[in-house]
Order: structure tokens, then C-alpha cells, then sequence
């Protein structure tokens, strides 16, 4: 019993009271080795295995975004796909440091706590607004790309509710992606999760495929040069590519999750260099089949009636329904922990089912995928991906001293960030406002 009180005193204790390291240690920040490297590390009684958080990671990192991928190219030129690398990099790196932030301090388990470890309650409301309001955007692109799909897949459907409301085309489609999605956002482990991650993989591979086989076996569709460099289109390109990245504010929740977290680096390496082979060849063959022509959801190319367009809309409708309950599971614990509900399953239950109806509704009255998802990557993700990590890192560690060549890597990446979060989300703004 004295046990777990100190357990839980130790739970509920303000991280800003506890030390960066451990008592009586001393660190010599000249040397080369990472001082992060002296920490302790957080080990979960039980969690997920490191094959589950591969495979949860790279469902949270690979998405949607990547039907995006050869819109963005055509936005940007050929040579806009040297700065998707970068942005791979720079994304990679940021998380790491968010991993070095959680490292300092064994009660940090969310994304919003790193924000109070190193600002206080203020970082705390403040990452968590953005999180929260990225996630929540993110799901409804995720539905508003459910029924994109299936309008094209079953054109003309609709139902009839109550003998006097109508569903039909998109609408109907969101709606029913909705009820499918539903009973997973009830689940809570998210080593059970990993089984649900496992099967978007597999649909993003098999998207892949299916542009592969469009290419072949439509030779009049190959062949297009499009654009090397497109000034004016260079800020969509890269909020875009921001978006392809995104999935920094569930890296607490899966660190949190795992059995021995000291190797979340190496699976964020693993996970960072499988999308971006998946992004990069999704963009070269879908700029290389369809050009300046191609859609903001590169599966709305495909030509109607195809083996191959219904094999890529059914993998591309999968990815969604496999990621969903992933990126909400921070929004949902969320509400939980603010009511004192967490662990109660029937009010899990009753959230998870609240937020999913409310991006049904909101997904219903959105009809731009491309500039929504821009606006994501530009103002909201770059925040959460390249912001965030870069200003807490320096604050929790500053006192304890960071090489210079790295605080200099930091300044860097801040501009950049800073710079594609004030053109890109002026340009996605413009674009939105224009469909009205």
C-alpha cells in the first residue's frame, strides 16, 4: 500500500518541481556524449512491443497525405521535392528532440505536458489547443476523403431517412465511413491498435501498386514532363509535404505506450525512412502519369471502371478508417482526464462517439481536401512538428547546456518553420476563401 502511494505521489507531482537529472550525477556538457543520454529511462509495467509501436508510428506518420504527394509536386516543380527531404529531416529530427523532452522528466506523458515541463501551465494550454484543433481537423479530412472516394467509386447512391431527409452522394458516404469507424475509437490499448495500424500499412502499399499498374497499362498517360520549379507554388508545396509528416502530437502517447522506450528513436527512424520512400515514389509516379493535370487526391485521376481505380479507392478508403482512433486517442483521454473520467468505459464510449458525429458534421460541409489539408500543414503542423519541439528542447535544456552546433541547427529549423507557417497559411487561406 505505501508503495503505491508513493507511486502515485510521485504520478501527480508538478514536473517542474523535479529534477532534470538524477541526484547526485553530474554532467560534463563538453564532452560529445548526449546529455540526454544520462537520463533514466520511463518503463511501462506493460505496453506495447516495439513491432507494435513500429507499426503504430508508421500509421501515425504515413496518412493521407500522401494522396496529396503528386499535387504537391505540380505545385512546387520537380525541384520542390528536394525540400520534401528536407522536411522529412527536419521532421525527423523534432521528433527526437520531443523524445529528449519526455526523457527529462518520467511523469511527462502527453504531448501538452512537455508544453508545461518547459513553459509551465501556459505551454501546457497552448500546445494542447493546437494539438487538439490539428488532430481534430485532421479526422475530418480523413472522413471528407472517405466520401470523395466512394461518390466516385458508387456515383449516384443515396438513401432515404424517415420519409423526408435525404442522404446521398458525399454526405451519405461520410455518414457511413462514420458508423464503420466508430467502434474503434472505443478501444484504449494501443497494442490492440497495432493490429488495426498493420492493415493501413498494407493499403498504402497497395495504393502504390495501383499507381504502378495505371502507368503501365495507360500509355497514353505517361511521358508528361511537368514544371522544374514553380516559384508561387513552393508554399502550398511544402505545407504539404508538412502534412505528410505530421503525428508529433500522438510521439508522447506512443512513447508513453511503450514497454522499453529507450528504443522509440530507432523506431521513429524506421518508420520516417518507410513513408518517405512510400511519399517520394507515390509523388514521382503520379506527377510522371498525369502532370499539371493531376487532383488534389490523386486517386480522382484514375479513370473510372478500372480494376486498378477501384483497388487504389478501396486501399486509399482503408487508410482512414485504420487511422482514425489513432489520432483521436489524444482528444478523447483528453476529455477523460478533464471530467475525471478516465477509465470508465461507457464514458469512453459516450466521448469517442461525440467527437466522431461532430467531424461527420463538419466533414459534410467541407468541400476542399487540397487547400484544407495545406491549411493544416502550413499553420497547424508546422506548429506541432517544428515549433513546438525546437522551443521546449531549449528551455528544459538550457541550463544544463547545448552545443552550439546544434542550438545553430535549431535557429535554422525555426526559420524555416516560421516561414512556411506564415506564407503557406496566407496562400491557404487565399485559396479557400476563393471557392466561396
Amino acid at each position: 500500500m505505501e508503495d503505491q502511494k508513493t507511486s502515485l505521489g510521485a504520478a501527480t507531482a508538478s514536473p517542474l518541481r523535479e529534477p532534470l537529472l538524477p541526484p547526485g550525477k553530474r554532467v560534463d556538457c563538453t564532452v560529445d556524449d548526449d546529455l540526454e543520454a544520462h537520463l533514466p529511462p520511463y518503463r511501462a509495467a506493460t505496453g506495447a512491443s516495439f513491432s507494435n509501436t513500429c507499426l503504430n508510428l508508421t500509421n501515425a506518420v504515413s496518412g493521407i497525405g500522401v494522396l496529396s504527394m503528386p499535387y504537391a509536386v505540380s505545385q512546387g516543380g520537380w525541384l520542390s521535392l528536394a525540400l520534401f527531404a528536407v522536411v522529412g529531416a527536419v521532421c525527423y529530427y523534432t521528433g527526437t528532440l520531443i523524445e529528449r523532452c519526455m526523457r527529462a522528466d518520467t511523469s511527462v506523458a502527453t504531448y501538452p505536458d512537455v508544453g508545461r515541463l518547459a513553459f509551465g501551465a501556459a505551454g501546457q494550454r497552448t500546445v494542447a489547443a493546437f494539438m487538439y484543433v490539428e488532430l481534430y481537423l485532421v479526422a475530418i479530412s480523413f472522413l471528407v476523403l472517405e466520401g470523395d472516394n466512394l461518390d466516385k467509386l458508387f456515383p449516384g447512391a443515396s438513401v432515404e431517412l424517415f420519409g423526408c431527409y435525404q442522404l446521398h452522394g458525399k454526405q451519405l458516404f461520410i455518414v457511413l465511413a462514420g458508423a464503420v469507424i466508430l467502434p474503434t475509437t472505443w478501444l484504449r490499448n494501443l497494442g490492440m491498435l497495432a493490429y488495426v495500424s498493420a492493415l493501413g500499412l498494407v493499403a498504402s502499399a497497395a495504393l502504390t501498386a495501383s499507381l504502378v499498374w495505371a502507368g503501365v497499362s495507360e500509355p497514353a498517360f505517361r511521358g508528361r514532363n511537368g514544371n522544374v520549379i514553380n516559384l508561387a507554388g513552393l508554399p502550398t508545396s511544402l505545407g504539404l509535404y508538412f502534412v505528410c509528416f505530421t503525428g508529433h502530437a500522438v510521439f508522447p502517447t506512443i512513447y508513453s505506450s511503450m514497454k522499453n522506450n529507450r528504443r522509440f528513436s530507432q523506431v521513429l527512424l524506421f518508420s520516417s525512412v518507410l513513408c518517405s520512400l512510400n511519399y517520394g515514389i507515390t509523388a514521382v509516379l503520379g506527377y510522371l502519369i498525369y502532370g499539371d493535370d493531376v487532383q488534389s487526391q490523386v486517386t480522382l485521376n484514375l479513370p473510372s471502371g478500372r480494376l486498378y481505380t477501384k483497388v487504389a479507392i478501396v486501399m486509399t478508403l482503408v487508410n482512414p478508417l485504420a487511422k482514425y482512433a489513432l489520432l483521436v486517442a489524444p482528444i478523447t483521454s483528453a476529455v477523460e482526464e478533464r471530467f475525471s473520467l478516465a477509465g470508465s468505459g461507457p464514458a469512453r464510449v459516450a466521448i469517442g462517439t461525440t467527437v466522431l458525429v461532430s467531424t461527420v458534421a463538419m466533414a459534410s460541409v467541407v468541400p476542399f481536401f487540397g487547400y484544407l489539408m495545406s491549411f493544416i500543414g502550413s499553420f497547424l503542423s508546422v506548429m506541432a512538428t517544428v515549433l513546438f519541439p525546437c522551443l521546449c528542447y531549449l528551455k528544459i535544456y538550457k541550463a544544463q547546456g547545448i552545443r552550439r552546433a546544434e542550438v545553430a541547427a535549431i535557429v535554422g529549423i525555426l526559420l524555416l518553420g516560421a516561414f512556411v507557417a506564415v506564407t503557406g497559411t496566407y496562400t491557404s487561406l487565399l485559396d479557400i476563401i476563393g471557392t466561396f
